[in-house]
């Protein structure tokens, strides 16, 4: 049955990738709130439990990575999945904020969606270099911000003593 917004056929995964899809499915996606179209999963459950819980998610989700990585995806791809697990590991152990963010970012689906457009479309193919220039310039940015706050910082305490 084809997909109605851009009438190409869904994927179907198999093998190992099909396991995969299911522990993604049941991490970010498994249940759904009656009356409403919001669906979530364990992961945000598993991650109410301080520490044990964000770590926890995260291996499961570096490893479903590591398993699709093994079935041959291109360096972007790769590259791309780490960051969505990367992103859902910082920002998802900040205590609250972390939450419920976990509620919404779904790391392990758009790595299932990442996977599926690779091997259909034929997008994110490449070596990725460009993403992890963007990263890297994004952090440098942060880091000088980081840095030039706490010089303010300290020259503010500085100034009461």
């Amino acid at each position: 049955m084809p997909n109605s917004t851009n009438n190409k056929p869904p994927v179907n995964l198999t093998g190992q990738l099909k396991w995969v899809e299911g522990i993604s499915r049941l991490l970010d996606d498994q249940f759904k709130i009656p009356g409403t179209n919001f669906r979530f999963g364990l992961d945000p459950i598993i991650n109410l439990l301080p520490v044990a819980g964000d770590a926890a998610g995260f291996m499961v989700s570096a490893m479903l990575v590591l398993t699709m990585a093994r079935h041959g995806v291109s360096r972007k791809v790769l590259i791309l999945m780490l960051l969505n697990v990367l992103i859902d590991g910082l920002i998802g152990s900040i205590p609250l904020v972390g939450q419920i963010f976990d509620f919404y970012y779904k790391s392990n689906t758009r790595n299932i969606k990442l996977l599926k457009e690779h091997y259909v479309e034929g997008k994110h193919k490449g070596s990725g270099t460009g993403v992890v220039i963007v990263v890297l310039l994004i952090l440098l940015v942060f880091m000088a911000l980081f840095l030039y706050l706490s010089y303010l910082l300290l020259s503010f305490i500085a100034h009461l003593f």
